[in-house]
Order: structure tokens, then sequence, then C-alpha cells
């Protein structure tokens, strides 16, 4: 990598930003929480999945329109490319400092978004995979790394204080993003043209697809119900498709400027400590835990280590659990609840539902860290294990009741046992830094924290694959089962084409759960509520295999150490 002291990016290097005799140290923590609250925002991500599988549509989705599971990928493309980032940034970051990490990651943060918006535009997934997923992914990963780094620096005598304000930021960005993006969709969307109720139109399918009869020729439409045109405020009917707008694209263009300035800006806050610098007065406390180390591991003898390896397996697990349901939680909370109690659930509880996760992802982060500092990281991760698993499976309990029973204390449990999981999968990420530096020291605990993020990278697959090839499953159980309930005869009159065309019908998005149940015999049960319980189940395997990981936990043995096998390499011994 070519040298940056001296160069026309000098002024960014960490040479050129030590903080002089008397500097407060508490400017600092403001430019790293807006760091984190700009790339804290990807938690929102969900807020952009009904746009964007709508994108041609824009009332309902079209043939051509992403498909969900396809949507929700960019998502966890993003969370790999950050964990990478983050590992492999870990060393340059000590090179060059804070300031030029923080830059970086705004162009690519920023960029991202922009790319991402050209991507939508014209219709480009890859586009979209690109920028948000790969570019802004290692934007995020950049921008997480910096921040940390620099303030346990700074804060050597609160550590768990400077580590959770910068993840806390991180949380909490969808807190802010969520509304704003909301906001911002619908202040540039705009409704497709409607071309009348679908029994005043004649309309044939072809391969799926429903095209109306107009003065101009066959044009494809969409069939939207009163609830999805009322977004827009039209009727229900037939809409054509590609005459309307999401605004997932402007939005996108919108939110790049916007961080790419804040970052920016931030960045340049950024001051390091002088060499050997400490807080007047602080003293650092006696060590009083087995499980917390006097002794240092070498960043590569970390690896070499089966505490490092089951650290990676709890981080993993757990954030798997979590990361899965984040990516498509206002998603979720519509279809389980959305079906049964359509005038509670509407799309503002379900906005507010987004911004709740926020919350406690961020609350979290500094409850359960500060928790550890009294109680052990080990105990904290076993009520995380614990605790979670027996939510994760109650879940079921609470989706598969209200279909039969659709009564308010079950969206309740509903609620609070996702937002109890959602303050636990923030505070895992609190609390992995402190759980770090106990096993091996803080002389590298900074590099070895980016490596152990490659579990994080590994879980933003995981936990969307599991989530997205469950449901489908699900989904598609669910359709064929209906199906061979319904009378034929009001299958075909209702969709314009025989039951043997299923396959064909529910491609095109044309045949769904919800318009199956409008033609089901009286007295069937809407299987859309039971949709996740697979998936729940696996999520609470993973996190009892965790458990088993925390608990067999011991303290890294003496070989590994930095000072006895430093003193074993001396020459002459």
């Amino acid at each position: 990598m070519a040298d940056t002291k001296g160069g026309a990016l000098g002024f960014l290097h960490k040479s050129h930003i030590v903080a002089k005799p008397g500097y407060n140290r508490w400017r600092v923590p403001p430019a790293s929480i807006a760091i984190h609250l700009c790339i804290g925002s990807v938690y929102a991500w969900s807020v952009f999945n009904p746009p964007l599988t709508r994108e041609l549509g824009v009332v309902a989705s079209s043939a051509d329109d992403w498909s969900l599971s396809s949507v929700v990928w960019i998502f966890s493309v993003a969370i790999v490319f950050l964990g990478l980032a983050a590992a492999f940034a870990g060393k340059w970051l000590e090179d060059v400092g804070p300031r030029m990490v923080g830059v970086v990651a705004a162009f690519l943060w920023g960029g991202g978004f922009i790319i991402g918006s050209f991507g939508i535009s014209a219709h480009q997934l890859w586009l979209v995979y690109l920028g948000y997923g790969v570019l802004g992914g290692c934007g995020l990963g950049l921008g997480y790394v910096s921040p940390v780094s620099t303030l346990i620096r700074w804060f050597p005598d609160r550590r768990g204080l400077a580590t959770g304000m910068a993840i806390m930021g991180f949380g909490g960005g969808a807190m802010i993003a969520a509304p704003v993006q909301g906001w911002l969709l619908a202040k540039f969307q705009s409704a497709p043209t409607f071309l009348g109720a679908q029994d005043a139109i004649q309309t044939v399918v072809e391969n799926g697809r429903v095209m109306a009869e107009t003065a101009a020729g066959q044009v494809e439409v969409v069939v939207a119900s009163a609830a999805q045109a009322a977004s827009f405020g039209g009727e229900a009917g037939l809409y054509q498709v590609g005459t309307g707008n999401t605004g997932a694209a402007q939005t996108f263009l919108t939110l790049g400027v916007v961080y790419f300035i804040v970052m920016i800006i931030a960045s340049f806050q950024y001051r390091v400590p002088a060499q050997d610098w400490k807080p007047e007065g602080w003293v650092p406390k006696p060590v009083a835990s087995g499980m917390v180390s006097r002794n240092n591991v070498d960043i590569d003898q970390t690896l070499k280590t089966p505490q490092f390896w089951q650290l990676w397996v709890m981080l993993c697990f757990n954030v798997t659990a979590g990361i899965g349901v984040i990516g498509v939680a206002k998603t979720m909370m519509s279809e389980i609840f959305g079906s049964v109690m359509p005038l509670v659930v509407t799309a503002g509880f379900a906005s507010t539902y987004v911004l709740m996760i926020s919350v406690f992802n961020m609350v979290g982060r500094f409850f359960w860290a500060s928790t550890s500092d009294y109680i052990g990281r080990k105990a904290t991760y076993m009520c995380f294990f614990v605790l979670g698993t027996a939510l994760y499976l109650s879940i079921p309990f609470f989706a598969t009741s209200v279909a039969t029973n659709p009564s308010l204390i079950y969206l309740i449990g509903f609620y609070a046992a996702t937002m109890i999981i959602f303050s636990m999968y923030g505070g895992g990420f609190a609390t992995i830094p402190a759980y770090l530096a106990d096993m091996f020291g803080t002389m590298h605990v900074g590099g070895i924290h980016g490596r152990l993020l490659t579990a994080w990278s590994t879980a933003g697959v995981l936990g969307p694959l599991a989530i997205t090839s469950l449901r489908q499953m699900s989904v598609t159980n669910a359709i064929n089962d209906l199906a061979a309930r319904v009378d034929p005869a009001s299958f075909t009159q209702t969709f314009g084409a025989p039951l043997a065309q299923l396959d064909q019908l529910v491609a095109a998005k044309t045949v769904t759960i919800a318009r199956l149940m409008e033609i089901a015999p009286a007295g069937t049960i809407d299987p859309t509520s039971s949709l996740y319980n697979t998936t729940m189940y696996c999520m609470a395997a993973l996190l009892v295999v965790a458990f088993f990981a925390n608990l067999f936990m011991r303290p890294v043995k003496s070989v590994h150490h930095h000072e006895v096998r430093t003193a074993e390499a001396v020459p002459g011994e």
C-alpha cells in the first residue's frame, strides 16, 4: 500500500492528528457516534423490501419484479463485506489512523447508495448488489472499526463505556433511518396508471402474466387490492405495470449524499492520543476474576486457541438467529399478524415495530455490556442463549395461537419476545470486545476483534438464507395445500387459468396465499401465521449449540501467552 504520510492525502494520516496536551477527549465520541449512526442505518434495510419487490408494479408485485429472497440477499452481502473489510483493515487502521479510514468509509458507504440508486432506476439488480452490498458493505466494515479502536485508546479507564457509545450508535442508526426512509419513499412515490375495476376490463393470462385489453392494445397489469391501492390514494382494480414510481431510487440517492457529507465532517473531528497518554489520575484496577487474563496473546496465535473458535461460534450463531429476523422484521410482523388483526397491525404499526427493533438493539448494547461488568462475560452469554432459546420457541406458539384466536395478548407476547431477542442481539456485539480482552489481553484486541467479525459475515449469509429458504418452503407447501382445497372452477374463474398452471401462476406472483384464501372453503385456517415456525425452531437449535460452546469456555493455556512465547524465543534459553 502506498505511503500516505506525506502525499496528497498526508493530512489524513494519524501522524497529523495527534491531540495536543490538554485536548478534551469527550470531543471524539460525538464524531464516532455520528459515523455509527450513518452506517447503522443498515438495520433499517427491511423498510426497502416492499418497494424493491414492486418497483415495476408499484402497488403490487409484477411478474418481472424482484423477489423478496433476491432483495434480502443485498442486506446479506453488505454484512458479509462488513466482516471481511473489518477483518482485513485492522492492521491498516493501525498504520494510517482513524481519519483516513473514516474518509474512505464515507466514500464507500455514500457512494454505494448512489450506485444502488442507478441500479434501481435501470432495474439492474447487480448494480444494487455492487453499490449497496459490496462497496457499501466495505464502507460499513471500515466505519465500524475506526471509532471503536480510537475510543478504546481515549478511554482506557472506561473501555466498556467507550465501545458502548460507538456500538450503541450503530445499533441506533435504524431508529433515525427507518422513519426518514419511510418519509422519503412517501415523498418521492407516485401511483401508476389506473385502468379501472377488475370486472370492468377484459383480461387474459399469458405465461402467468395478467394482460389487459386497452385502446392502445394489450398491456401488462397488476391486480391491486383496496389495501394495496390505499397507500397511493387509489382504489382497488387494475394498474398498468411500469407507469408509477415507488420512490426507492430517489431515496437511495438522497441518503447517499447525506451520509457522505455527515461521515466526512465526522471523520475530520478524529484525534488520536499521544504515545503513552493516560487519563489524569487513572490507576488500573487489579484483576479479580480467573476468567480475566493478565497476559496477552498475539493476534496470529489466537487462531490456534480453542477459545477463539468457541467465541466465533457463539457470535456467529447469536447473530445468525437475530440477523435473519431483522432482515425481514417488518414483513414478518405484517404476514403473521397483519392478516388476522388488520385494524391493529397497520403499515404505520409495522414501521413503528422496525423503529422499536432499533431502540432495543441500541439499549441492549448498554444494558447487557454494563451487566457483564458485574456478572461476568460468560454468565452474560449464558443469559443470551438460555433465554433466547425459550423466546424463539415461544414465537411459533404466539403465531399459531393468533391464527385461531385473534387475541391482543398473542401480539403483545410476540412483540415482547422479539424485542428481548433484539436487545440480546445488540448486547452480544457490545460484550464480545470485552470477552476477547478478558481471554486474550489488550495487546492486539482490536485486530482480534476484526478477525472475529468474520463470524458476522458468515451470519450475514446463514441468517437470511435460513429464513428465506425455510419460509419459501412453507409458502410452497401452504399454496399447494390450499390449491388442493379450492374448487377448480372457482380457481379458473378467479385467475383466468386452470389449476394445471399453478406453478406458472405462482412464479408470476398471480397466485398467492391471500388470493387463494378468498376462494377457500369456509373454515379454512389461513396458513400465513405459521410461515416462520420452522425457521424459529432452527434458530433455537443454533442457540443451543452456542450455549455449549460458552459452557466449555476455559482460560487460555499459558503456552499461547505472548510473554511465555517471547521468553522461549530468547537465544540461549
